[in-house]
């Protein structure tokens, strides 16, 4: 089992505990009613911490695996450290006034994810923006909010930027729809910087972007933005992340994982080739150019 802060925080250790702790509950044949029994807790709770919706208490977890039936020292040493992480304030952990509940599970999930793969619509995606874009789409979800906010929420978008420069980076490959190239987020000036950048980030070997082109007529995935997170941990399953306005809804569901899986290979299929994005970068930089913009 991969330990280790570096990737992921709390959400993604209370996740990968609990799974191990179902695991090892199912293989003994004991019913969650006898674990909550075991630790004086209701079988509701039980079911919580295998989900990792809970934090959890040391003595717990050592009653549990007593109770399994696991007498490998090893196996206690592991996931006592395990348990130590899955309670530990996550990188984010000082951005937390500036940070949505909803949306603090993903920068979690981000952190620890091996491949993210995204469709966008509106805005270029938060991993590739430049400090300036961010800033600009900021202000639009949070048009009342005070310049040390909107500062706060900025620094909060670029350090999760670094993930991107970890040597054990995710790899990141994102189609997104041409209005998103086209749309002036902040400014002409602002949407030049961020093209410019997208031709720079796409030297990188774990960053693939792809172009939805306006003349593609209609695709998979006309309903709209989402992400689909794959983990280096066998015990987490693929999730699929669809941000609303002010929410965000995570499907873990194969069958629903499995769609959207579906709906993305196409896109990766309909969409301009890779090869075919630095052209199409240029040629909108040249078209603005053109418009004197």
């Amino acid at each position: 089992m991969t330990t280790g802060s570096d990737t992921g925080g709390s959400t993604v250790r209370r996740l990968q505990l609990g799974a191990r702790l179902r695991a090892l509950r199912l293989a003994r044949g004991i019913s969650r009613d006898q674990a909550g029994y075991a630790i004086r807790a209701s079988e509701s709770k039980i079911s919580r911490m295998e989900l990792g919706r809970v934090g959890f208490k040391e003595r717990d977890v050592t009653d549990l695996l007593i109770l399994y039936g696991v007498d490998d020292p090893g196996e206690h040493e592991r996931l006592k450290l395990l348990t130590k992480e899955a309670n530990a304030p996550s990188w984010w952990h000082q951005y937390g006034d500036v940070l949505d509940t909803w949306f603090q599970n993903y920068l979690d999930l981000e952190q620890a994810a091996e491949l993210i793969r995204t469709y966008e619509v509106q805005f270029v995606p938060g991993l590739l923006q430049t400090d300036a874009y961010a800033r600009a789409v900021i202000r639009l979800g949070h048009d009342n909010a005070s310049k040390e906010e909107i500062d706060r929420r900025a620094r909060l978008r670029m350090a999760r930027k670094q993930l991107l420069e970890r040597e054990d980076a995710p790899r990141l490959w994102a189609v997104l729809d041409e209005a998103v190239l086209r749309r002036p987020i902040g400014g002409y000036e602002v949407l030049r910087e961020q093209i410019e950048s997208l031709l720079e980030i796409g030297n990188s070997p774990n960053v693939r972007v792809q172009v939805m082109p306006f003349d593609s007529g209609g695709h998979a995935a006309a309903g709209g933005a989402f992400s689909i997170l794959r983990f280096p941990h066998e015990e987490l399953p693929d999730v699929v992340y669809i941000e609303h306005l002010t929410s965000g809804l995570y499907l873990e569901k194969t069958e629903d994982v499995d769609q959207y899986a579906a709906a993305i290979s196409r896109l990766f299929i309909d969409a301009e080739p890779p090869g075919r994005t630095p052209a199409i970068l240029r040629q909108i930089l040249d078209d603005l150019a053109a418009r004197g913009l």
